[in-house]
């Protein structure tokens, strides 16, 4: 189970295409924080006992209130002592505010970090500015540099726009060169994009599978999510569907008001509670915490007869409702990304298969391939040390 803490509806950017409503609002109190530990501990363990809680900080921009991030994991490790509960960490930042202080601190340095960054300096610094209106790119420079030299593992996360989608594939190799190996890209489904933009967009995902397949033979590691999910949805027939969106039942998002809601994309201003479902005081709704899952695991009409459907991100609420203001409802962008993304990716997978690409194989049908490739990279590490 994760945990979602909204620390703040704050942010120190006004990146053009956020899907959260205004960037002012309430900050989260220490007795809504202490609550809401306490209620997912309770609930993890009658839940999921024996497993990890993974306590995720978000915002706004979380690392604008580092007290409240030092509260939580100060109380989470006495729980921890207490109880046995054992706990994981995570932060999603856009990168502006992060430290050496935070990333080597004892008290933070085992919090995994996630960053936003769209790539190339003409797409990051289109949409990702300050409050004065100008872009972030050279701040995030020196950043990458420190997070990447003290979390090796740290994915990047890019958005395409309609706008920007003609520097999608250099973005990438951009963030690749600049050592992520964890790259999380996705377009922005609440945009207008038309047929000449998604024209553009499959040209590019068209270059991105020739540096995909190219550094696969090169036997480099690193995992691009849309190829990733699909190829893996072709040799494990059924997973996309298998894995699909656990609205409110693993994940749990946390407003600073205390309102507890299913996915961290229904935390608004507050004036919406149609997918409230409960609060850190009064605990989680059952019925409307099941009664949203349900709905949202059902088969949508305008899918039913789809020959992807079984591969395709149709079936994820949270994304539904940011592009169509519904969950049951697929927007057509969507529609059509997963109409480039998975016949480019086939083509990529068939070409390192018939090749018998070693790192290929290894990677899409070895189970134990994360472990495996995580151990081989902790000794290459400690043998370059020595």
């Amino acid at each position: 189970m994760h945990l979602t803490l909204h620390l703040t509806a704050r942010c120190n950017l006004r990146c053009r295409y956020c899907y959260a409503a205004p960037h002012a609002g309430g900050d989260m109190t220490p007795e809504v924080l202490r609550a809401a530990i306490d209620m997912a501990v309770a609930m993890n363990q009658r839940e999921r006992p024996g497993l990890s809680l993974g306590i995720v900080f978000f915002g706004g921009e979380p690392l604008l209130r580092r007290d409240l991030i030092h509260q939580a994991l100060a109380w989470c490790r006495e729980i921890e002592t207490s109880t046995g509960q054992l706990f994981h960490y995570k932060i999603t930042t856009n990168g502006t505010l992060l430290d050496e202080e935070f990333l080597t601190s004892p008290e933070t340095r085992d919090v995994f970090v996630a960053m936003s960054h769209d790539g190339l300096r003409e797409s990051h610094d289109a949409h990702r500015v300050d409050a004065a209106g100008q872009g972030t790119f050279d701040r995030l420079e020196p950043v990458i540099d420190r997070l990447l030299a003290r979390r090796p593992y740290a994915p990047v996360l890019l958005v395409t726009n309609p706008d920007t989608v003609q520097y999608f594939a250099n973005s990438v190799r951009y963030l690749h060169r600049r050592g992520f190996t964890y790259l999380i890209t996705t377009p922005n489904y609440g945009a207008e994009w038309d047929e000449r933009s998604l024209a553009e967009l499959r040209r590019q995902y068209q270059s991105l599978g020739g540096w995909y397949y190219e550094a696969m033979m090169r036997e480099e590691k690193f995992y691009f999510s849309p190829f990733e999910v699909k190829i893996g949805s072709h040799v494990r027939p059924g997973s996309c569907k298998a894995e699909r969106c656990e609205l409110g039942r693993t994940q749990i998002s946390v407003a600073p008001n205390g309102k507890l809601y299913p996915c961290v994309q229904f935390v608004g201003d507050g004036t919406d509670d149609e997918y409230a479902i409960g609060d850190v005081f009064s605990g989680i709704d059952a019925e409307a915490r099941w009664r949203l899952y349900a709905a949202n695991g059902e088969e949508k009409e305008s899918c039913a007869e789809c020959a992807i459907r079984d591969r395709c991100n149709h079936y994820c609420g949270c994304l539904n409702r940011q592009a169509t203001g519904r969950i049951d409802r697929v927007s057509p962008v969507l529609c059509a990304h997963e109409r480039i993304v998975i016949p480019i990716a086939d083509r990529v997978a068939e070409r390192l298969f018939k090749k018998r690409n070693a790192l290929f194989i290894h990677k899409h049908y070895n189970e134990l391939y994360p472990i495996v490739s995580l151990l081989e990279d902790t000794s290459r590490a400690r043998a370059d040390m020595r």
